[in-house]
């Protein structure tokens, strides 16, 4: 989810805190557990600082060990501990208890979009992204919201939380038929069909997919139930050939082919370079792919130049690379 949503919930969760008898009499620890909650919430994405590295660094980072079992353990006691010097006077169980339960709860809905963590780290490095959920979903925002406004003007925080939570479940649900829903049509329609990703988008009946089949990708948009292919690709094989390899060995490709399942790749050859592009066809917007990673290389085989992540234009893309060049 994204940073408001994160934080939204950690202030939700901060008030059903109050739930617990320990919290709920002594104001000191309700203070440093809604500021655990908050933080906690948060917390696993601390690892945008790697794109103060670069983007390779964080495209491999992002929601990867961050977001593993035993980060949320570590950042359960890390958070809990640090506040905890600050109020030692405080039950610290119960600190730790709630600061925990909202890191999991962070990673636990992550699961949800189209992005995906690695969750299960150290068991398996497999990307779990269940494409059910946009990364910003307005309904479960607004309701995490009302919640908060509710408890501020007086309800009670348990009925409150309750009902939201009821409501909030129940959706995802709806969400996990309507996807379902989504991946019968199209099994139906494309019998090779072999893996399906979906992304929801803002409005709530509009919906991103990438399909594989045995030797394409068809890439298409649904809405309101009604399927329409809108690119399709071949399905080649990644080539044994010079520049290929060379290019495999950049930073920013591998990011990208470490994070990316569904994508497709493109050799282009100019006067004075050759351009090796991957492009992820999970997340057509507009008419345009804008997660990719391109490498140039010169007549020797020596990279110029690199990047991978978000585009949104191609004029954009080009001035990313020759800043590159530059550096």
């Amino acid at each position: 989810m994204d940073t408001g949503t994160h934080i939204v919930m950690g202030v939700a969760l901060g008030g059903l805190a109050t739930i617990d008898p320990v919290v709920q009499n002594d104001p000191t620890l309700f203070h440093a557990v809604l500021v655990g909650t908050v933080v906690g919430s948060h917390a696993p994405d601390f690892d945008t600082v790697f794109k103060l590295k670069n983007n390779a660094t964080y495209i491999r980072h992002h929601r990867g060990a961050s977001h593993s079992i035993p980060a949320v353990i570590l950042w359960g006691l890390l958070v809990s501990g640090i506040i905890f010097l600050f109020v030692p006077e405080v039950n610290y169980l119960h600190l730790w208890l709630w600061t925990f339960l909202a890191v999991c709860i962070h990673v636990f809905v992550d699961l949800f979009n189209a992005y995906g963590t690695q969750a299960f780290r150290p068991f398996t490095n497999k990307w779990i992204a269940l494409g059910v959920i946009n990364t910003f979903d307005p309904y479960i925002f607004m309701l995490n919201v009302g919640a908060i406004l509710a408890w501020m003007l007086g309800a009670d925080p348990v009925y409150s939380w309750f009902v939201i939570y009821s409501v909030i479940v129940l959706y995802y649900i709806k969400r996990f038929m309507d996807k379902r829903e989504i991946v019968k049509k199209i099994k139906e329609n494309i019998p090779s069909t072999v893996a399906i990703a979906t992304s929801p988008t803002l409005k709530h009946n509009n919906w991103r997919v990438a399909i594989t089949t045995e030797d394409k990708f068809f890439v298409g948009i649904v809405e309101n139930g009604h399927i329409e292919i809108v690119d399709e690709f071949r399905k080649v094989p990644l080539p044994d050939m010079d520049v290929m390899n060379k290019a495999l060995t950049d930073k920013n490709i591998q990011s990208f082919l470490n994070f990316s399942p569904v994508y497709r790749w493109e050799i282009s050859e100019y006067e004075h370079f050759t351009e090796v592009r991957f492009t992820d066809l999970r997340y057509r917007s507009k008419e345009y792919y804008p997660f990719v990673a391109v490498v140039k290389l010169n007549p020797d085989l020596e990279i110029i130049s690199s990047y991978t992540g978000w585009i949104f234009s191609e004029h954009k893309l080009q001035r990313k690379l020759v800043v590159e060049d530059i550096l």
